[in-house]
């Protein structure tokens, strides 16, 4: 079951990294601030998910 975390932890932040480089990326080109808002919005609740995970992850590692 670890393994699995090990691969889905590292994979969720990355996903994070990405929508936040994309969202900062939008704004700074001049791009629509809806966009931004709606990659800033993804990006806190992909956080969420990938706090959820690696909280998991450090559960079933320390069992």
């Amino acid at each position: 079951m670890s393994e699995l975390f090990s691969y889905l932890g590292p994979l969720a932040v990355l996903v994070v990294v990405i929508v936040l480089i994309a969202g900062l990326w939008n704004m700074l080109r001049g791009g629509s601030s809806s966009r931004s808002q709606t990659l800033m919005r993804w990006r806190v609740g992909l956080q969420f998910v990938a706090i959820i995970i690696l909280m998991t992850g450090l559960y079933f590692a320390s069992r």
